[in-house]
């Protein structure tokens, strides 16, 4: 009987144990599954924050490239539009006349420009062929060569081979007197130019002492000193000079150059007479 007793107490005992157990595995198991349910929660909100985040960069980087593209698509159209506007406020008057000596400066400086371009020939090569005809007797072919030939080296060929006949002294006389001609020819028009290199950074000096007048006299008028009221005249002032010394710049740009085509073409005339005179002095020898 007592071991009846025992029997029925231990199995009591396991069974109170397995069911202790298994009250207590129930919410381990629920507790794995609400953590992984969580867990995957998670991923699948961490995976939505990526995409968001993802698509946010994207729109963002695409917002960012049609700004740059409309800036840049602003800046190039708006490029005239502000110097328009700066135009305008350097005082309408004054920046007239800075234009003007700007436009007039650049025609004088590209009708300098053809007319030297057009002057330019292969020196050597002409002097060659008319070395040539004079040493083969043919002095009218030589005066044709010179004839048909634009420039002011073939014209002052042409002048010595005028006075083959005189003496050496009457024709270099003769090739001296007309290459000075040429020489001025070369050289006209450019006292103008100088003259808008000087004029357009003058102008915008005084369009500088104008605009300091403005400005005091909109300080007497409103009988106080702002900076509103100082930086409307200095703005004037300020944008004036920037583009008279602008002006002044370019035009002494082509005004360089103009005078190196032009020492060119004096040195070109000095060498061709020296190669006339010695072909004319073979040709008396003979």
């Amino acid at each position: 009987m007592k071991k009846i007793i025992l029997l029925m107490m231990f199995l009591g005992m396991v069974a109170v144990w397995h069911t202790d157990n298994g009250v207590m595995a129930a919410p381990a198991d629920k507790q794995a599954k609400a953590a992984a349910v969580d867990t995957t929660a998670v991923a699948d909100t961490s995976a939505v924050e990526a995409l968001d985040e993802d698509s946010a960069m994207a729109a963002a980087d695409s917002y960012m490239n049609n700004s740059g593209e409309s800036m840049t698509a602003e800046e190039d159209g708006g490029m005239q539009h502000a110097l328009k506007r700066k135009f305008i406020e350097g005082d309408a008057g004054f920046m007239s006349l800075v234009a003007l000596a700007l436009v007039l400066g650049l025609a004088f400086c590209i009708e300098r420009i053809i007319y030297l371009s057009l002057s330019e020939i292969n020196a050597k090569k002409f002097m060659a062929d008319v070395d040539s005809k004079i040493q083969a007797k043919d002095i009218e072919g030589a005066k044709d060569l010179c004839r048909d030939t634009r420039g002011p080296v073939a014209s002052i060929c042409y002048q010595g081979l005028v006075r083959i006949n005189e003496s050496l002294d009457n024709i270099e006389r003769s090739i001296s007197s007309y290459g000075s001609v040429q020489a001025a020819n070369l050289e006209k028009g450019c006292s103008w130019i100088t003259l808008f290199i000087t004029m357009a950074p003058s102008l915008g000096f005084l369009g500088t002492v104008i605009g300091m007048v403005m400005a005091f006299d909109n300080m007497q008028q409103a009988a106080d000193i702002s900076p509103a009221i100082v930086a409307s005249g200095m703005k004037v002032a300020l944008i004036t000079t920037i583009f008279g010394i602008i002006v002044a710049v370019v035009l002494q740009l082509f005004y360089n150059y103009i005078l190196s085509k032009i020492e060119h073409l004096t040195s070109q005339m000095e060498e061709s007479a020296i190669t006339l005179l010695d072909s004319i002095a073979k040709y008396k020898n003979d």
